[in-house]
């Protein structure tokens, strides 16, 4: 019998993946959760940026004709509306909105995303269909009581990664990513999920990182939520 969510729907997970080498340690980890996940008894759907070649850039080409000029927001509102999103957007929105948890993995590069997963959320994360629109946002958008969490690698350790580190505190890094591009169509997110500097340890640890993330994803319901600007005074009460 498979896990259900507190809503009572059954456990299903989303891990979209950006790294373009297999044999990483950081697709090894995106695995690991995906195996950790099923064995709960979580249908996981995963999506493989690099390997799907998918493309990041949103563009008036994957749009309807228009006259004026480009307008993204709006031509996704307008696309949204009218049933006509681009195919490949239209896959993974229906992905999306299949999973009540939803993983974005990836290696953080210059202190964020890699382009490829940037692209994937400015286009499928479209206006209209997730937020905005006649949407509201935040706790209001539609994906509204599903949950969210980042999967993650690092370059350095985690020292580093410290408020009095060598990079500062790895929270202001992903405030973008929480309370920006997920909280904002409605998740509640989890803490990340964060392996510090793999490539700087040897493979017994490394097995033992992948062990801790096996872990973490096995007990998901006890992990807590980021520390973002939840408390901050609604839009609709300004």
């Amino acid at each position: 019998m498979g896990v259900s969510t507190p809503s009572g729907a059954p456990a299903s997970a989303l891990i979209v993946h950006a790294h373009p080498e297999p044999s990483s340690f950081n697709t090894a980890q995106a695995r690991t959760a995906c195996a950790s996940l099923e064995a709960q008894g979580y249908t996981v759907e995963f999506i493989d940026l690099y390997a799907q070649q998918w493309s990041p850039v949103l563009d008036r080409g994957e749009f309807p004709p228009f006259e004026g000029p480009f307008k993204p927001q709006r031509e996704q509102w307008n696309a949204a509306k009218s049933g006509s999103l681009a195919a490949d957007v239209r896959t993974d929105l229906d992905a999306v909105f299949r999973a009540n948890l939803l993983v974005l993995s990836f290696p953080l590069w210059w202190f964020s995303l890699p382009a490829i997963l940037k692209g994937w959320v400015d286009r499928v994360f479209a206006m209209g269909a997730v937020s905005g629109g006649d949407l509201g946002l935040f706790d209001e958008a539609a994906l509204a009581g599903r949950r969210a969490v980042a999967l993650m690698t690092t370059g350095g350790s985690a020292d580093s990664f410290t408020e009095d580190g060598t990079f500062g505190d790895i929270n202001e890094f992903l405030f973008h990513i929480h309370r920006g591009m997920l909280e904002f169509v409605g998740y509640d997110v989890l803490e990340p999920i964060i392996t510090y500097g793999p490539a700087h340890v040897d493979d017994v640890r490394r097995a033992r990182a992948l062990d801790d993330v096996r872990h973490a994803f096995s007990n998901l319901d006890s992990r807590p939520m980021v520390k973002t600007s939840r408390s901050r005074t609604p839009l609709t009460a300004r």
